[in-house]
């Protein structure tokens, strides 16, 4: 491969450019970063793929514009800290209080690419690669490092993705949250095989001693990451002047790093934990993620990418062409395989099912940030170079095909373009039970009280004098409406949206009713004072549906899980009564979140 790349006139010897300042370098590889990353963007392809192919034209295996190997440590530093963002952008990407019902889901989905996952990822290159029969240095290792960067799924193109797709629904919750785990996922495996690797080489420990003490360094990383972000979230509820807050942001996230790399813990952990613990803590995340952070991601991330460009080797990737195949092609059905058995399992909805695994390809920053920590191995210096050039280009490919894919996936689930206001936009799944079991109305009200203040994420303050309201309404004139629903109601003395939750019980409740049936759907509505208007619209909508129509209402009333409800619900079935509201409307519903997680 190399002896074909010197034919060619325009390849160089030596650099066009030498003996660059650190500066000029950041410049040039800011500059070329910047234009692949927008040329790809026109071309509707992702900006990371475009970035990795301009530091590989500029570096020494093409072009010769930089001289790569200095290029990369002169802007060591600057990597280092793209990795910390990345990191920390990736944990605020998981908001745990908006997962309420999705527990089973994740968790078995999480539980699946821990073990699964990189366990068959890793069988396939140990069986069908160079990597198991003893002809590559350190290949169990390295078969080992790349079954861990198989784990991950890109948080940022899908979340690019999702945006630009407008979905919203079960799935695509399912999926947002999914590929924030996924990338902890990958970092704790990953930390776990290096770790394993480096520790046994060096000390000849047995397992359970190298086991211990990686459980002990990744446990210090978490607790780092979670004391500075907790430590932050002090100061930056304290001021809001925006300097302060970039001063403090800035500063949260090179101390963290540079903290977990002094203490030998994992930088990427700790950063990460950092951003998890700023996003479910903060009332609003944005005071420092969205805010703050996201002017400097689009720089910082053109440097990384195209720095990590530089240092694929081509005649390397020649070699371990049929290794990147393998991976590519194992990561793959592993995550197909996983994501489905995971949902089935969960008992998922069927468009979960069919389209979770195939949305979860993309791969980016993550894989990439965990070579950087490899190279600084001198354990793996024997095999880094393959390492590099085959996660590199499985990356790359994954980042081609995977959007692709996404898109697909949003279309089938019929999520695509689903995010816009529709009139009973206010009962997500978080809001919704399956498990009421009240013996009279006021248990059934109070139980549903709790759930709404919970839910939507209410000061505890608001609990009494809205079941107060809810209940002295409820004493004047029964909200049982037969056919199985009862629709109690109360004022919301603060805030300006309409809230709702609601719960369902299969058995049906014993409450007393105009047709004498059992109630088997109580709805609870919250109203500010000035939405009469909605309110009455929301109760003739619900009442006209799910009470007149008995189709609807068998559906809804055998739903097994709150995501079965929240898809009946929102569904283009639905779409008759949970109609979309016209644009200016939004005021209507309660706020909308900058992101379904």
């Amino acid at each position: 491969m190399s002896s074909i790349l010197a034919t060619l006139p325009i390849l160089r010897d030596q650099p066009l450019i030498q003996d660059a300042s650190p500066m000029l370098v950041l410049g040039v590889v800011l500059a070329l970063g910047m234009v692949f990353g927008a040329g790809a963007k026109k071309l509707r392809l992702p900006g990371v793929t475009a970035q990795i192919l301009a530091g590989f034209l500029a570096g020494s295996s093409a072009f010769n514009l930089l001289d790569g190997k200095a290029a990369i440590a002169d802007l060591a530093p600057l990597s280092k800290f793209a990795l910390a963002v990345i990191a920390v952008a990736v944990g605020s990407h998981l908001n745990l209080r908006r997962l309420r019902n999705a527990g089973a889901r994740l968790s078995l989905l999480l539980i699946g690419e821990l073990t699964v996952l990189p366990a068959f990822v890793f069988a396939a290159l140990m069986l069908l690669t160079p990597l198991g029969t003893g002809e590559v240095v350190l290949g169990t290792a390295l078969a080992g490092l790349m079954a861990a960067t198989s784990i991950e799924t890109s948080p940022a193109t899908t979340l690019a993705l999702v945006r630009e797709a407008r979905a919203r629904g079960v799935m695509t919750k399912t999926l947002l949250a999914s590929v924030a785990l996924s990338s902890i996922a990958c970092i704790l495996v990953f930390e776990l095989v290096h770790s394993g690797v480096t520790g046994a080489s060096g000390s000849g420990a047995g397992p359970g001693a190298v086991l211990l003490s990686v459980l002990e360094t990744l446990g210090l990383a978490i607790l780092l990451g979670g004391g500075i972000g907790v430590a932050l979230t002090v100061m930056t509820r304290r001021t809001t002047k925006p300097e302060r807050l970039v001063t403090l942001s800035l500063a949260g996230v090179v101390l963290c790093s540079g903290l977990a790399s002094r203490l030998g813990t994992s930088d990427l952990l700790a950063c990460l934990m950092l951003g998890l613990v700023q996003a479910n803590l903060l009332p609003a995340r944005e005071k420092l993620i969205d805010s703050v952070l996201v002017n400097f991601q689009p720089a910082i991330f053109a440097v990384f990418f195209t720095l990590a460009g530089m240092k694929l080797d081509p005649s390397v990737l020649l070699d371990g062409g049929l290794i990147a195949l393998v991976l590519f092609g194992a990561r793959a059905v592993g995550k197909l395989v996983v994501a489905d058995v995971a949902m089935r399992l969960a008992r998922a909805p069927d468009g979960v099912r069919r389209n979770l695994g195939l949305a979860r390809l993309p791969q980016a920053a993550i894989a990439i940030g965990l070579l950087l920590v490899a190279q600084s191995d001198p354990v793996l210096q024997p095999g880094i170079d393959l390492l590099v050039a085959v996660v590199l280009a499985v990356v790359t490919l994954n980042e081609i095909v995977g959007p692709v894919l996404t898109r697909m996936a949003l279309v089938r689930s019929g999520e695509s373009n689903m995010d816009r206001m529709r009139l009973i936009d206010f009962i997500h799944e978080e809001n919704i039970t399956t498990r009421l079991s009240a013996e009279t109305p006021e248990e059934a009200i109070k139980e549903l009280t709790e759930l709404l203040v919970e839910s939507h994420h209410l000061p505890k303050a608001t609990l009494e004098p809205l079941l107060q309201s809810v209940l002295d309404r409820e004493a004047q004139v029964s909200t049982v409406l037969g056919g199985g629903l009862m629709i109690p109601h109360g004022v919301l003395e603060q805030g300006d949206h309409m809230l709702g939750a609601m719960a369902l019980s299969s058995t049906g409740l014993p409450f007393p009713s105009p047709d004498g049936n059992p109630v088997h759907c109580v709805v609870l509505l919250a109203t500010p004072r000035g939405q009469r208007d909605r309110h009455l619209e929301v109760l003739a909508a619900l009442a006209r549906t799910i009470g007149g129509d008995p189709n609807f209402r068998r559906e809804l009333f055998a739903s097994q899980t709150p995501a079965h409800a929240y898809e009946l619900l929102h569904s283009d079935e639905a779409e008759h009564f949970n109609y979309y509201l016209p644009v200016g409307a939004e005021g209507w519903g309660a706020p909308r979140a900058s992101s379904p997680i």
